[in-house]
């Protein structure tokens, strides 16, 4: 009890921490605007204190397969530290924040071509933007995605490399996958191999949706401006790790759907050896 409750509570303590980063880094920040990222980053710790508290699972999927959780909020912690970093070197600059913004440079404008997810997110900004926004936009977004491939292809490789996540031995469909009911009719298997597509394809389509929807939106309600270091952080860092997030999640689920299958072939094949060998 004393293990589960001090782990829940280092790992509240760790997401306040992310949720502070930008408040706590950033100069000259709104006294207004720091009581409520306070308020937030406690009310977030509060929240994850509870789930990994509790025996019972309630929204937080694979909590019992480590490390899928923690690839996923070290990747978050990565793109805000680092984004943070980037945007505080432009008020107070040191040797880390300008190597930081000149590699992020280097990759917005690799990744800033036609069509390409950068690109949408800089089309994203009002037409009356000045180049120094667009060109911080481009930096951060550039930076972003590139931790978010990364993340995803550690993930990758810890499952077809590494076999997550049956190398830590039998897995918990009702604890790791509490929002999924075996039970709810259909096949299992056919299941999680469509909501594992379903995943996969939201996934790779959301880096282009999201600023498609934010721009066509932006004639109904106030814009997003990203003018506000913050918003900008949360904003572009949204962009990149929900979408990593999701591929993420179709990728276990399409991984878990192949072991239940392999389990039903060894079943079948021993039970078919067992009936083989029965005398007439």
């Amino acid at each position: 009890m004393i293990a589960r409750i001090s782990g829940a509570l280092a790992r509240g303590i760790l997401v306040a921490l992310l949720v502070a980063t930008p408040a706590l880094m950033l100069p000259d920040v709104i006294t207004d605007s720091s009581q409520i990222t306070m308020l937030v980053a406690l009310l977030a710790c509060f929240l994850t204190f509870i789930e990994y508290n509790s025996n019972f699972p309630s929204i937080i999927e694979f909590r019992e397969a480590a490390p899928f959780n923690r690839l996923r909020f070290t990747s978050l912690a990565a793109t805000v530290l680092v984004l943070t970093m980037i945007l505080q070197g432009k008020t107070d600059p040191t040797a880390m924040t300008g190597a930081l913004t000149s590699i992020g440079t280097i990759i917005g404008n690799a990744m800033d071509f036609p069509y390409s997810p950068v690109r949408m997110i800089v089309l994203m900004l009002p037409e009356n933007s000045d180049q120094g926004l667009i060109a911080s936009v481009r930096t951060s977004a550039g930076m972003a995605y590139l931790i978010s491939l990364v993340s995803m292809a550690a993930f990758l490789i810890l499952v077809r490399a590494m076999n997550w996540p049956a190398r830590k031995g039998a897995f918990n469909v009702w604890v790791n996958l509490p929002l999924f009911d075996p039970t709810a009719g259909g096949d299992v298997i056919y299941r999680l191999q469509r909501d594992a597509r379903i995943n996969i394809a939201l996934g790779f389509l959301l880096p282009f949706l999201i600023p498609a929807v934010v721009k066509a939106a932006a004639d109904l309600i106030d814009p997003i401006t990203l003018q506000n270091p913050q918003t900008q952080i949360w904003t572009v860092a949204a962009w990149a790790f929900l979408p990593a997030s999701i591929i993420m999640r179709g990728i276990a689920m399409g991984k878990i759907a192949d072991m239940i299958e392999e389990k039903r072939r060894r079943a079948y094949a021993a039970d078919t050896d067992e009936q083989a060998f029965q005398p007439a």
